[in-house]
């Protein structure tokens, strides 16, 4: 279930993406690369859009 009626992200896919956001951030402050964890969340952000695409085509 979505957070908002606007919003394609559910509150598990939400906790997931700040919880990841704080790990990059505390590993550039220690100067350690972070692609990977930005391919998650980015990974995590396509599965809802798409998501949230395919529910908007079967309403029409």
């Amino acid at each position: 279930m979505a957070a908002t009626r606007h919003d394609p992200h559910s509150v598990g896919e939400i906790l997931r993406v700040v919880a990841l956001g704080a790990r990059i951030e505390r590993r550039k402050a220690k100067g350690k690369p972070v692609k990977a964890l930005e391919n998650r969340v980015d990974r995590i952000r396509e599965k809802a859009e798409e998501r949230e695409n395919n529910r908007g085509k079967g309403r029409k």
